[in-house]
């Protein structure tokens, strides 16, 4: 996995992210446990948990 500094923060995350908007509606507990764990696994650390993006 690549990774990344967040601006000045020293803070290093993977260049790849995890989307989680449809964890709870659409995948179930267990499969997004599932899933998250795998992501963990492949060295993502960075995952996205916004419901919703833009707006008027």
């Amino acid at each position: 996995m690549e990774y990344t500094h967040v601006g000045r923060s020293g803070l290093k995350v993977s260049r790849l992210a995890l989307g989680t908007m449809n964890f709870g509606m659409v995948t179930d507990e267990a499969d997004a446990f599932r899933i998250m764990d795998a992501a963990i696994d492949a060295g993502i650390n960075f995952f996205d948990t916004a419901d919703v993006y833009g707006g008027p």
